[in-house]
């Protein structure tokens, strides 16, 4: 087994975790994947049903978390990323060259971006399904990012969004800016901006089980609402 990167430590659980505003934030959309396609594109379109017409692929990965802890081993099963926007997304709403900034949009309203560069690695997909199951709700169903090379937080769950813009314009992070690595690769321990990442491993850590807590609370009042 490989060593974690810098700064994690290894959880045996894989819990729903993220902004404390997005706890309660579900979404309301679970048994079809609707994508809207949007930005600097010649023809903004919905994507769903057409993306069975792409390979399958599953793939195990380790997911990091920037407060520092670590899931491994978790079994993917979707759509390559690069798969997606090749055959689908530039025939379909022809993005204009210059449109490098892909901005990720999820049903409970959380966002993130990365470059197009990134989101066209191998191991990056659009994952509908877990360990051998539909995707669940506390883990982004219908259609989840799953991008390992970056921290959890470029990986928006309940995924509703695709919006390919030629600058940072129309994007805000749903958290403080320091927050918002314009990356966040994990092997570079891009946790934030403006601040080592050395650093913020000790300013995040403390807030770690409360945040999982929160979270779970939130999950088991929403399902007990169902």
């Amino acid at each position: 087994m490989t060593a974690l990167p810098p700064g994690q430590f290894e959880l045996a659980e894989f819990p729903r975790f993220g902004l404390d505003p997005f706890a309660d934030k579900f979404p309301n959309e679970i048994a079809h994947i609707r994508l809207q396609i949007a930005g600097d594109v010649a023809t903004p379109c919905e994507l769903g049903d057409e993306l069975a017409e792409l390979p399958r692929v599953e793939q195990t990965s380790d997911f990091h978390c920037v407060t520092t802890w670590s899931r491994r081993a978790l079994r993917w099963s979707g759509y390559r990323f690069r798969d997606l926007y090749e055959q689908l997304i530039v025939p379909r709403a022809q993005p204009e060259p210059a449109a490098r900034f892909v901005v990720l949009r999820g049903q409970d309203g959380y966002r993130s971006a990365l470059p197009l560069e990134d989101l066209l690695a191998d191991d990056v997909l659009l994952a509908d399904r877990l360990d051998g199951a539909p995707l669940p709700l506390e883990h982004g169903a219908p259609v989840r990012l799953v991008a390992p090379a970056h921290y959890g937080y470029k990986n928006p769950k309940h995924l509703s969004a695709i919006e390919l813009w030629r600058d940072e314009r129309n994007y805000h992070p749903p958290g403080r800016r320091f927050m918002d690595h314009p990356r966040a690769r994990v092997a570079h321990e891009e946790r934030g901006r403006g601040l080592p990442g050395w650093l913020l491993r000790y300013l995040y850590r403390p807030f770690i089980r409360s945040t999982i807590r929160r979270f779970q609370r939130a999950l088991d009042a929403h399902r007990a609402r169902q």
